[in-house]
């Protein structure tokens, strides 16, 4: 979300989407509340720290580790009294293994943690416990609520493809198996035992490999979604997953084929109903493309922003999320209306 003000951020958020609600981050805050350096404040025993480039792994707990956990604190302690009482499903977001060990440098090194196998062994078992513990305290904080962890996973594209720069820049690090890629990801999501969302913006979304890792859910880019990776999203949707499908635009774009004519492929806080509607129509024929029973749309799809908010206004990041709910709540009347056919 845009903005420095956590209670502000958290208030808007349980305001328009009171059926599931999440934690907001906020980067603009700087480092420490930007993603990689929110979800290294959790990890056990592998303290980190900021340098000109971002974040290392530190040989020991210094200021900046302190004011990670401190923010996150802050963060929490908001959304315990914002919604106090809830009842339901709250999302909260941590990195993924795979964007963590692509983003946190080496010690002594400008290499990130991915260029060695056993850093990045012990940078997910430390994840998989922080992530423990964290959620254990959310739950402390939240008893009636049922939460959702969301695991963003930005790099694991690149990562699969060998696309991580190396230090110099001047090469590439080698691609990751994918068999180590879903055992890495798989030891966090059992780790956090809850229901679990993994959440990649970029192109090529290894749909296969989240599957398999055992994510009850995956979320992805509408926008960017390849004709030949519709079969991943059907395939996923068929084995029984949650489609958290990223349908609307989080800030202004040109106007372009997926907004349609004559619209822009942003949000405009003064846009209403038509284009709640619009949005709604876009995953039906999603669904449709997929050859998918549309009676199961409205319970195993979720409409989300198609990336973060935190590069819109706080207007625009407003009414991203009306856009959601509006739309997600017009998909059964859709339905009916154009008969269920598939």
């Amino acid at each position: 979300m845009p903005g420095t003000d956590p209670a502000e951020a958290m208030r808007i958020v349980a305001g328009e989407l009171p059926d599931l609600p999440y934690l907001p981050e906020l980067p603009d805050r700087g480092p420490g509340a930007d993603l990689t350096g929110r979800t290294a404040g959790l990890l056990v025993a592998m303290p980190v720290e900021v340098t000109p480039r971002g974040w290392r792994l530190a040989e020991r707990p210094g200021r900046d580790l302190a004011r990670a956990r401190s923010m996150l604190s802050t963060d929490l302690d908001v959304m315990e009294e914002v919604l106090d009482g809830y009842r339901g499903p709250v999302k909260i977001q941590l990195c993924g293994p795979w964007t963590l060990a692509a983003t946190l440098e080496l010690p002594h090194t400008l290499n990130v943690a991915i260029a060695d196998p056993g850093a990045v062994a012990d940078l997910t078992a430390s994840l998989a416990e922080g992530a423990a513990a964290h959620l254990a305290e959310l739950a402390k904080r939240l008893p009636g609520a049922r939460l959702v962890v969301q695991f963003d996973e930005p790099a694991l594209s690149a990562v699969a493809g060998g696309e991580v720069p190396t230090a110099s820049g001047l090469s590439r690090l080698a691609a990751v198996e994918a068999d180590t890629l879903q055992e890495r990801l798989a030891q966090v999501i059992a780790a956090a035992g809850r229901y679990t969302v993994v959440h990649s913006c970029s192109s090529a979304v290894p749909f296969g490999i989240i599957r398999a890792a055992g994510a009850d859910a995956v979320s992805f880019d509408l926008s960017r979604l390849r004709r030949g990776e519709e079969d991943g999203v059907a395939e996923s949707a068929e084995a029984g997953m949650g489609v958290f499908t990223g349908a609307v635009p989080a800030v202004p774009g040109p106007a372009s084929a997926v907004a349609g004519p004559g619209r822009t492929g942003g949000i405009n806080p003064a846009d209403g109903s038509d284009e709640a509607r619009e949005t709604a129509e876009r995953v039906l024929r999603l669904w449709r493309r997929l050859g998918l029973t549309l009676e199961t749309l409205p319970a195993q799809v979720v409409i989300t922003p198609a990336c973060g908010l935190a590069g819109a206004s706080p207007a625009q990041a407003r009414a991203a999320l009306t856009r959601c709910r509006e739309a997600a709540s017009m998909l059964a009347e859709l339905i009916v209306e154009t008969g269920g056919e598939s």
